[in-house]
């Protein structure tokens, strides 16, 4: 299934439904769940019912005619990650290059660059804040103290089961679905904060940073995470054009990390870090006012965003 949360244009009231297979139309399952988080947590039986609606497609609305929101707008807890190698490289080029522009290509030819050891020994994560989550079509309001504003090409999964100690051959049993994330950064706060050993913070963390969307697609509608195409396009220039398959980390060793002694639970989101050549740092340039990013993810669709600059 293709899920989604949805209002007519106009009003608040947001409602769980599902894309039909045609794609032109959301059947709305609001009579039997009073959001997303709900239908995830009820588990098998939930989903169960939820399929049985979508067959029937009693009550249905044009999808142009509906506004999408973030399909969890408020989920239980958000972790993002650094699973893709390519890109923690080519950041570190980057930063390299800003801060000690004369020294660079010295620092770069000695190894400066090198990912850390400890990168590949355990797939690191952070929390986020999940009370600034966006939807698709939606604005991002750049924050008044930030002069550099970034994107992210991330994709990410919706936990469904409670779990504790999850091997990773048991991780895939865990996994409800997954959606497009976009964790906007605002890079020079981000940098800032960063170089006290501790973040990232501000850099993150802004109302309508955490753009997730359009749709949440059920792990059985997916298949295989790992060979789906991703790209980003900037006012319709791609700036990446890349596939889940250059992955490091797997999501089955993050969630046996995560929940290592700790309990995660259904509706949380962790995010897969961005893939290689995923963010404006890696090409070394970045957002502007007005600036429209298009992040599509193979069997998920288009997260669309604007950032604007406060006056």
């Amino acid at each position: 299934m293709k899920l989604c949360t949805y209002s007519h244009p106009g009003t608040g009231d947001m409602r769980p439904g599902a894309l039909t297979s045609d794609g032109a139309m959301i059947v709305d399952f609001g009579a039997v769940f009073a959001d997303m988080l709900s239908l995830i947590k009820g588990g098998d039986e939930a989903k169960s019912a939820a399929q049985g609606i979508l067959d029937k497609a009693e009550v249905r609305v044009p999808l142009l005619d509906a506004k999408l929101h973030a399909p969890v707008p408020l989920p239980e807890q958000i972790r993002d990650s650094m699973l893709f190698e390519k890109h923690v490289f080519q950041a570190r080029q980057t930063m390299i290059r800003m801060r000690h522009k004369l020294l660079a290509p010295l620092l770069l030819a000695a190894g400066a660059a090198k990912v850390p050891a400890a990168w590949y020994k355990i797939p690191i994560y952070y929390k986020s804040n999940r009370f600034s989550v966006n939807g698709t079509n939606a604005d991002v309001i750049w924050p008044r103290y930030s002069n550099v504003m970034d994107f992210e090409l991330e994709f990410g999964f919706f936990l469904g089961k409670r779990g504790k100690n999850i091997k990773p051959s048991e991780a895939f049993s865990h996994i409800f679905g997954f959606t497009i994330f976009n964790d906007f950064s605002a890079r020079d706060a981000q940098g800032l904060e960063m170089q006290s050993m501790l973040g990232p913070c501000k850099g993150k963390d802004f109302d309508t940073g955490n753009c997730m969307g359009p749709f949440l697609v059920t792990l059985d509608e997916i298949g295989d995470p790992y060979s789906l195409r991703m790209q980003a396009r900037v006012n319709g220039q791609t700036w990446c054009d890349s596939n889940s398959s250059t992955i490091h980390h797997k999501f089955e060793d993050l969630l046996a990390r995560v929940s290592a002694d700790e309990t995660v639970h259904p509706g949380e989101f962790f995010g897969s870090g961005t893939v290689g050549d995923g963010c404006g740092l890696e090409h070394g340039r970045f957002l502007k006012d007005g600036d429209v990013v298009e992040l599509e993810v193979e069997k998920i669709g288009i997260l669309r965003n604007r950032v604007v600059r406060q006056k």
